[in-house]
């Protein structure tokens, strides 16, 4: 019969709030409308119920969001129940049913032994000796002290009588039956040991305990399921090679080391309890709020990153159920205010303006302009089709204001989806587990080692001196908790650690979010790491691991820092508004970088100095406020195939005395030069760069690193130079090969250095300045097989005194001289066509010693003779159509006054 036959659904509701939870579940089976009645009373009745518990009145979300309500009250009473019944699940066999007689079990009566002042039994260790198996022991209100230690024989229950702190015990309990539950207690250390409890082989499970000043510790194949729990004034848990053991909800605050130590590898040996409490760290617990399962207090462009409760399933396909896609934030950040540090050339020397000499030029060569008509397009050869169009082709559509097409921040779904190495780790990985727990005010959080396994999950770390620690062949798994506020770095991991960082939110720490070192290798997965007072993620001595698809940004110092010798793979991420670089990478650091969309970054987008040798592959490197990758002294390393565009400096910055390997990057659009090549000290002021951003990663020092004072020898972790270089090209000269340096606001290529360059193959176009501009250059600076087209002034500028190699370059279409050379060198197989000014231009103090050659036909090559075999790699392979060559030849010696050489095609 439907309840609203006779009285209306909120009458019902009204009535059946009055009755107890045994009859609400015969109601909800009469039929269909009255248990959806049932189910309407979750935020009446049931929330009622749940926190009505005389064991455990705690909120559902306590002890780290017990403002938030949980999803369901009445589920939340549903998984309170199961997992208060866990350690009774090893009855005695004479409490088990007998198979043949399943319609007339019986059971035992389990008797309750009142312990008080004036009852019966008047001390806890009167009680214990003559309580049978599976007797409950209710304690009432007072202080229970012994002054040896208690032995559990056998299986209890012992409950204080009242609320929470009414009962206190001064004890030290060694358990030694299969199981044990405490709940409602204070347990203080005796005054002989402040451990309070203990068990190696049984199962203990604690419901709503204190622990003020005490050490509880549990030693394989023992184990522990600790629930609604507070550990306070330097109490600790101590777990010993734990197969399984589960921390839910508990307090932990004011520790004086290691709230958690989690200790060897877990027993190969299992007890009873470990399957019950598996199947619970399996339980999909829904009755969380959708909201909880982001750390509050943070969001990202409208978005608070994943809504799933942090106790979500540890399979694949429940990660795939809830998961709410983390979008980065696009544009914002890039106006004209913001800060701009910018590159200082202060020698005297300008792209825009020319010289008295020049503009005499220019206006002869107007008048002889004006007075050829349009004749002068039956001159015009035929060049667009030239070997490095197709460099033109992926820049046809981009503009400063473009909006930029960079890749989305994979989710962790399809991360995992990716990389069953990761999804093994969430499904096998547990030891320890702890869940929505809160660490607070203390020295401490958890510290894994000595192989030791613990998988964190949905808790809260605030105010520590650090987070977590994972050391000696520790494995340990992380998802979704909430790092903060650490005056140290929020998650430590060193001497070959591993495990797996997933889906964590981890901010305003006094030091790194994540440092790695000493051969650690984890998996770092679709993080927030932002406002940290320092850098976002270190890796140092000999650290590795996988740091992909994270969101890095606004840290102080750089996104991600690599120094004495961390080798990570950095992939996937997004690292933008930082107080310094992107990614820094100094001090003999390496690393593979790739895939990143790095942008809004005060200084360069990626910054290599002092032996940093990484691979810089397929980043967008962008609206940067000051360069975009930047390459110092010393520096080395193979960037490749990048998309650097829209930064106020320059696109790239290299230090002549630095090695790097430019190959096949695009650098667009930058407000500067597109690369710029600089001495490290310039009395002009070129130098001044250096002391402005020495270190890319903002105070990199070594002692910067230390932990906690411990004066750390890298000496003996790093690899040897040659070990280092081996895997890769080694080359003596900076090399600049098949890159697109097109539409920057000065200079394509600036060149004020003291060290050989190698320029191959490349694409200057459409950049507001000269093409190339070479102001000094002491040893040979070789430009071959470049196409230099359509730039603002000339296409290229040889200053005086510069030893410059011209081979095999088109130069075509430039607003002002094709060629203007002033230094010593060869300009040899050039074709020079259809620029404003003079198709070259050589200035020399006395007779001509140069050479005027014009080489017979030959036939059309692929690739030039003087290419080098190892472009054909590049996206620079190409067949430049040969016209008319001239060659000149310029010996050294012709420097100041007059004699100028003009060809017209």
């Amino acid at each position: 019969m439907s309840p609203g036959v006779n009285l209306p659904v909120e009458v019902w509701r009204v009535v059946l709030a009055y009755l107890p939870l045994p009859e609400l579940g015969r109601c909800s089976l009469v039929c269909r409308a009255w248990r959806e009645l049932i189910l309407s009373l979750d935020n009446t009745r049931w929330r009622q119920l749940c926190l009505g518990l005389p064991e455990c009145p705690r909120h559902p979300n306590w002890p780290s969001r017990p403002h938030l309500e949980p999803s369901s009250w009445r589920e939340a009473l549903r998984q309170h129940a199961i997992a208060s019944r866990t350690w009774s699940r090893h009855a005695h066999p004479e409490l088990q049913p007998s198979a043949c007689l399943h319609l007339f079990r019986r059971r035992k009566e389990r008797r309750v032994w009142q312990v008080g002042s004036g009852l019966e039994l008047e001390t806890l260790r009167g009680a214990l000796g003559v309580a049978g198996s599976y007797d409950r022991v209710v304690l009432h209100p007072g202080v229970y002290e012994e002054q040896a230690e208690l032995v559990l024989k056998v299986p209890v229950e012992v409950v204080g009588l009242g609320r929470l702190g009414d009962v206190a015990l001064l004890v030290s309990l060694e358990q030694q039956c299969p199981t044990a539950r405490l709940s409602n207690l204070v347990f203080m250390p005796a005054w002989f040991s402040t451990v309070v409890y203990k068990t190696s082989s049984g199962h203990v499970q604690l419901d709503n305990c204190n622990f003020e000043g005490a050490q509880l510790q549990i030693r394989g194949p023992g184990t522990c399921h600790a629930r609604f729990c507070s550990f306070s004034q330097g109490s600790s848990t101590h777990f010993l090679g734990v197969a399984l053991s589960l921390l839910d909800s508990c307090d932990f605050s004011g520790s004086d080391s290691a709230s958690v130590t989690v200790e060897g590898a877990p027993a190969t040996e299992r007890n009873w309890a470990c399957k019950h409490l598996a199947a619970l760290a399996r339980i999909t617990t829904s009755w969380t709020s959708p909201g909880s399962g982001s750390p509050a207090g943070d969001t990202l462009g409208g978005h608070s990153g994943a809504t799933q409760p942090p106790e979500a399933t540890i399979t694949l396909e429940d990660w795939s159920k809830g998961e709410t896609e983390s979008r980065r934030r696009g544009g914002g950040g890039g106006g004209e205010e913001g800060v701009c540090q910018d590159t200082v050339i202060d020698d005297g020397w300008s792209d825009s303006a020319p010289s008295d000499e020049e503009e005499e030029e220019e206006e002869g060569k107007g008048e002889e302009g004006s007075g050829q008509g349009n004749n002068s397009l039956n001159y015009r050869l035929a060049h667009s089709h030239h070997g490095l169009s197709h460099l033109l082709r992926p820049n046809q559509d981009v503009s400063p204001d473009f909006p930029s097409l960079t890749p989305e921040v994979r989710t962790l779904t399809e991360e995992l989806q990716r990389d069953p190495g990761a999804q093994a780790l969430i499904e096998t990985v547990q030891g320890c587990v702890l869940r929505r727990c809160l660490f607070r005010d203390g020295k401490g959080g958890v510290h894994v080692c000595n192989h030791g396994n613990a998988r964190l999950e949905g808790n809260v770390f605030r105010a520590l001196t650090y987070a977590v620690r994972c050391i000696q062949n520790a494995t340990i798994v992380m998802l979704r908790n909430e790092v903060c506020e650490c005056r140290a770095s929020g998650v430590f991991l060193r001497l070959s650690s591993q495990g797996l960082i997933a889906d964590n939110n981890i901010h305003s720490n006094g030091e790194a979010g994540l440092d790695i070192r000493k051969g650690a290798d984890p998996i770092i997965l679709c993080n927030r790491i932002h406002s940290g007072l320092r850098s976002g993620i270190v890796v140092l001595g000999n650290g590795r691991g996988s740091i992909r698809s994270n969101q890095i940004y606004n840290n102080k110092e750089a996104g991600v820092y690599i120094l004495f010798n961390g080798n990570p793979v950095v992939s996937g991420n997004h690292i933008f508004q930082g107080q310094a670089a992107g990614i820094a990478v100094n001090e003999n650091g390496r690393g593979v970088i790739v895939e990143n969309v790095i942008r809004e970054n005060q200084w360069g987008g990626a910054d290599i100095r002092r032996g940093g040798d990484p691979v810089l592959r397929n980043n967008y490197i962008c609206h940067g406020y000051s360069d975009g990758v930047v390459v110092g002294e010393r520096g080395r390393g193979l960037i490749e195939g990048n998309h650097i565009y829209s930064n106020k400096g320059c696109g790239v910055w290299l230090m002549s005395s630095s090695l790097p390997q430019l190959l096949g990057n695009y650098i667009t659009h930058n407000r500067m030069y597109g690369l710029a090549v600089f001495c490290r000290k310039d009395p002009d002021g070129g130098g001044t760069r250096e002391v402005g951003q020495e270190g890319g990663g903002r105070g990199g020092g070594q002692d910067n690193f230390h932990e906690e004072g411990e004066l750390l020898a890298w000496e003996g972790d790093l690899d040897s130079e040659d070990e280092r270089l081996s895997a890769r090209r080694s080359i003596s000269t900076a090399l600049v090969e098949g890159n697109c340096i097109s539409h920057n606001g000065a200079v394509g290529l600036y060149v004020k250095s003291s060290e050989p360059l190698n320029v191959v193959a490349n694409l200057v176009n459409g950049n507001r300045g000269a093409g190339v501009a070479v102001l000094q250059s002491g040893q040979l600076t070789r430009l071959v097989a470049n196409c230099i087209h359509g730039n603002g002034r000339g296409g290229v500028t040889v200053e005086r005194e510069c030893r410059v190699e011209l081979r095999g370059n088109g130069v075509y279409d430039n607003g002002g001289h094709g060629v203007s050379f002033r230094g010593d060198g060869q300009v040899v197989e050039n074709d020079v066509v259809g620029n404003r000014g003079y198709g070259i231009r050589l200035t020399c103090s006395s007779a001509p010693p140069w050479v005027l050659e014009n080489p017979p036909p030959r036939p059309l090559s692929d690739r030039p003779s003087s290419l080098p075999p190892s472009s054909s790699c590049h996206p620079s392979h190409f067949a430049i159509s040969m016209t008319t060559r001239i060659t000149a030849t310029v010996e050294s010696g012709c420097h100041n006054n007059g004699s100028v050489f003009c060809t017209i095609l």
